[in-house]
């Protein structure tokens, strides 16, 4: 993920900053608590496509 880009995104619901967990392919907002998962670079920013985070899954800054 370009670090560029990643400074530009924000969480389309809250518009707050976004963490990209490389392993996963997400892009994590910790403050919904949402996944937006990143297919082929590109940043799927749809709620539809997000995956709620369980309240066990730990979130790393």
């Amino acid at each position: 993920m370009d670090r560029q880009l990643l400074d530009i995104l924000v969480c389309p619901m809250c518009k707050g900053k976004l963490l990209f967990k490389k392993k996963a392919g997400e892009l994590i907002c910790p403050v919904d608590r949402i996944a937006f998962p990143v297919r082929d670079g590109i940043p799927v920013m749809l709620e539809d496509e997000a995956r709620q985070l369980p309240a066990d899954e730990e979130i790393a800054k």
